[in-house]
């Protein structure tokens, strides 16, 4: 929006200023002329301000930007000292300017929209191609900038879905300036459903805590580590407990939840019992993030060991890895979808995704195609809100439409510092997030902050929701945690609190 304020402003300078020399030679009266231009400058400033880019980048840009301004009143001098040659002046004017025009000034930002959020090295760019469209076009368009072409996904199901017609588009470092023109480019052909950039994803860094203040309520199992976890006794999790003791619940399935993330430690001895492999190579996780979300959504209960999770006999839920971020915490927006369309393929009925970052665009399609497919599958996706103290629908994939967005609270029920709120997303709840104790690698534990920590809380719960309702959908899921759910001392920004005990009591009515 920015952008196109200060384009605008600058082309209506221009005008401005050539017809104010006109009207001065003709001794017209230029008072309008000088509002329109003075305005005209405001609009310019207002884009070049909130436009993104360093101070010193756009000190630069000004300076440029005068020069040009500079030499156009010099020719509109010229112009009225040569008349006769006006006509000829005035058109080697406007092909100077519309050069400028598409080679500068179209450019001068377009650069920076990727400073708050980086895009892949390898495979800069996303395109939705038009299934049985001609690839003449795009061909000469990668031929033109040195573009590699591959095919994006693999679905099993590519007949229920468009993401095989998806391509990731691959820059050479040599041509990375030209960013801003290749999309232009390509945007332009008539085989080009949409296109957007391969951005990159790296989680935050969970603060380690000292361990939480130890909590004295019971809860029916011998867990150790019961005693660090706050947010049992916020959502009573012994209510669920005895609900489903009391009255003999028992899964109709059991519950596959896909872990996208770092992977998980799939030895750990208080996840092993109910872990399940797809992958072997997802069986690992040298930086522990995924290992401490998988213990919050499905470690095993009740076998003196560690932390428990929602169901006290384990026969609800079992969880697996798909490996989609790095040992260094990042990846990229294919990275993600690529693990959204695996698990959909491997059966997962739950897909928990504690991740993702500020989004330089206000809608990634192959994002929503993703969720859809998987929703498609049986599914159901959330994701964390983010840890900027923002707003959500500026964070993907939380913003993507089909999924549940969850935020964090501390153990005062308030909003977490750090988590962004869900005002302005379509389904957004909240769970515990500070100070969450749960396992990492080599048997151990810790106590780690954000919304990477909520997103499992809630889909441990609709993982035994799912167990008990195999037919539930994601809407149904979302409708039950928000009538269910308990306030916050902020329950507009954060949504209502997950509570188990009513909302298991929900799908089994």
């Amino acid at each position: 929006m920015f952008t196109s304020l200060y384009l605008i402003g600058f082309v209506v300078m221009a005008l401005g200023l050539a017809a104010w020399f006109y009207a001065s030679e003709k001794k017209k009266p230029v008072k309008q002329l000088k509002k329109g231009f003075w305005i005209a400058v405001a609009v310019y400033a207002v884009g070049l301000i909130w436009s993104v880019a360093p101070i010193d980048y756009k000190m630069k840009t000004v300076f440029r930007d005068l020069m040009i301004l500079g030499a156009s009143g010099l020719v509109f001098m010229l112009l009225f000292r040569i008349k006769k040659a006006i006509v000829l002046v005035l058109a080697i004017w406007a092909v100077a300017m519309l050069y400028i025009f598409r080679n500068e000034l179209s450019m001068t930002f377009p650069h920076y929209e990727t400073a708050d959020t980086a895009i892949a090295a390898d495979g800069e760019l996303l395109l939705e191609f038009k299934e049985g469209a001609s690839a003449a076009g795009l061909e000469n368009v990668l031929k033109k900038y040195d573009l590699e072409a591959r095919r994006a996904f693999f679905p099993e199901r590519k007949f229920e879905t468009i993401l095989d017609d998806y391509l990731v588009i691959d820059v050479p470092d040599n041509r990375i300036k030209q960013l801003p023109r290749i999309k232009k480019a390509l945007s332009r052909l008539n085989s080009v459903e949409w296109l957007e950039e391969n951005e990159v994803i790296q989680i935050d860094d969970p603060a380690e805590n000292k361990l939480p203040e130890k909590i004295r309520r019971k809860f029916g199992v011998d867990d150790p580590g019961l005693e660090y976890l706050w947010g049992f006794e916020a959502m009573e999790m012994d209510k669920l407990y005895n609900y489903l003791r009391d009255n003999n619940i028992k899964p109709k399935k059991e519950a596959l939840i896909a872990i996208l993330d770092t992977g998980i430690d799939s030895k750990h001895e208080d996840i092993r019992d109910n872990y399940t492999s797809t992958q072997k190579k997802y069986d690992d996780d040298p930086r522990g993030h995924g290992t401490h979300c998988a213990g919050i959504a499905a470690s095993v209960s009740n076998n003196s060991l560690g932390i428990a999770s929602y169901a006290p006999d384990n026969d609800f839920v079992q969880v697996t890895s798909i490996k989609v971020l790095s040992a260094f915490g990042s990846g990229t927006q294919k990275s993600i979808i690529d693990g959204i369309i695996e698990a959909a393929d491997k059966g997962a009925d739950v897909i928990s995704m504690s991740l993702g970052g500020r989004s330089n665009q206000y809608k990634q399609r192959a994002y929503e195609k993703a969720i859809k497919y998987a929703r498609d599958a049986g599914a159901i996706v959330l994701a964390s809100a983010g840890n900027s103290n923002d707003n959500a629908k500026n964070f993907a994939p939380a913003n993507s439409t089909g999924l549940i967005t969850v935020s964090a609270i501390d153990s005062d029920l308030n909003r977490a510092s750090f988590s962004n709120h869900v005002t302005d997303v379509k389904m957004g709840i909240a769970a515990p997030g500070v100070q969450i104790y749960s396992t990492i690698p080599g048997n151990k534990y810790d106590s780690y902050n954000g919304t990477s920590m909520s997103c499992p809380y809630a889909a441990g719960l609709v993982a035994v929701m799912k167990s008990i309702k195999p037919s539930l959908n994601t809407e149904e899921a979302y409708d039950i945690l928000k009538n269910t759910g308990k306030d916050t001392k902020d329950t507009y920004r954060t949504g209502k609190l997950i509570y188990p005990f009513e909302a298991v009591k929900a799908v089994v009515k």
